[in-house]
């Protein structure tokens, strides 16, 4: 890392990979920013020349990075690389549980041309940081800003410059960096150059400056609430170059905060202790379940006997037959109903045999002059009705 003498801040450790063929070994600090650059340049040494001599290689690189063992890396550690002609980055900041073991990470580099690979081992000797504990710590969402971009070292010194100029800290630190889409954010649509957003904590010696709590007053608050943007009168000191969304800010003091281990004590809500489970013995008594079958099977089928039964004794034995309903119906309208009969019955043998006499019910009935019944044509071979359809009146 970098520092300097008097009011001062550090930059995280930025290493790069060597041309040395042996493990490299970097020595960062717990609760510090920790960069790693894979450089392709280094790796297109591993790999055959350009097939054409003269032209520059300029073969697509990927990494794959893990824990020695493992199939992934640690959980402090992340890797990003947009493209296959950008550099990969190994960052993240160490925790205080692996200070003093070494951590290895294989790097695995495979060309996309040849499809050959390349491996190296880098190894994380993790330091104690109790000598620059930094109990004020703020974090800034980012809005302009990739996180490959923030990790560049000019970039984060720029920003921590920044950060110096508001807070006026005796020792500044990165201490990590995590992109926005790692805490829910959504990928940005690809026009007008919008970016991602990274998160960006730092941690200071000294307590936060009246700029950076400008955002806790009332008036600030009602503006985030309402999806505005806050009144803050340093946010001119970061525009130039960072966008900060101030609503998003997280101020952390670690000084006043106290242990959260209560002690758990029986009452409402919890249950004593009933000390040690033990489980039912061997010789339990089998329960016969037949009567529950038969319980089970017999009272549906019941159900549905009684149903049918009901339903058959009203479909078939409450029948009126048809004397009973003749016996109930007009005589006039029995007659025009035999009539309708009779009608249909000769249209039905007219359209067998088509020179038989003309129908009695096409016929009149009366005579035009005297209005006597006229006799039919022909005899009717049909049973004749006790009341014709019309009677004459004198």
């Amino acid at each position: 890392g970098a520092c300097r003498h008097g009011s001062t801040f550090l930059l995280p450790l930025q290493t790069r990979q060597g041309k040395v063929q042996s493990d490299r070994n970097v020595y960062p600090s717990a609760g510090v920013l920790f960069v790693h650059v894979l450089e392709r340049e280094y790796f297109k040494g591993e790999f055959p020349p350009f097939p054409k001599p003269g032209e520059i290689s300029n073969d697509p690189i990927t990494f794959n990075t893990n824990l020695m063992g493992y199939p992934d890396r640690p959980g402090w550690l992340r890797y990003i690389q947009r493209t296959p002609y950008s550099d990969g980055v190994l960052y993240g900041s160490p925790t205080a549980e692996n200070v003093g073991k070494p951590t290895v990470i294989e790097i695995t580099a495979c060309n996309r041309r040849t499809f050959e690979t390349a491996r190296h081992n880098l190894v994380i000797n993790i330091m104690s940081a109790e000598d620059f504990l930094l109990p004020y710590q703020a974090e800034f969402f980012i809005k302009n800003m990739n996180v490959e971009e923030m990790l560049a070292s000019e970039v984060l010194g720029d920003f921590l410059g920044a950060v110096k100029n508001v807070w006026q800290p005796e020792r500044l630190n990165a201490i990590n960096i995590t992109s926005a889409l790692d805490r829910g954010g959504r990928v940005p649509l690809p026009i007008n150059d919008m970016k991602e957003g990274v998160y960006v904590m730092v941690g200071a010696d000294v307590p936060f400056s009246s700029c950076l709590r400008e955002v806790e007053n009332p008036q600030n608050q009602l503006r985030c609430s309402q999806e505005m943007e806050p009144i803050i009168t340093c946010d001119k000191k970061f525009r130039a170059q960072f966008y900060i969304d101030w609503c998003k800010i997280s101020l952390v003091d670690k000084t006043k905060q106290v242990s959260t281990y209560q002690e758990v004590v029986c009452g409402e809500g919890i249950l004593p202790d009933g000390g040690e489970y033990r489980p039912p013995p061997d010789s339990l008594k089998s329960r016969d379940y037949y009567a529950d079958f038969l319980v089970t099977l017999a009272v549906p089928s019941a159900v549905a006997l009684v149903l049918f039964l009901v339903l058959a004794y009203i479909m078939c034995c409450r029948r009126e037959g048809v004397e009973k309903r003749n016996m109930y119906t007009p005589d006039i309208q029995l007659v025009h109903h035999s009539a309708i009969q009779k009608s249909t019955k000769e249209l039905r043998d007219m359209s067998k045999n088509r020179e038989i006499a003309w129908p009695l019910s096409t016929l009149p009935v009366f005579h035009p002059v005297t209005g006597e019944i006229v006799p039919p044509l022909h005899t009717d071979s049909y049973d004749n009705t006790s009341m014709p359809l019309m009677q004459a009146h004198p």
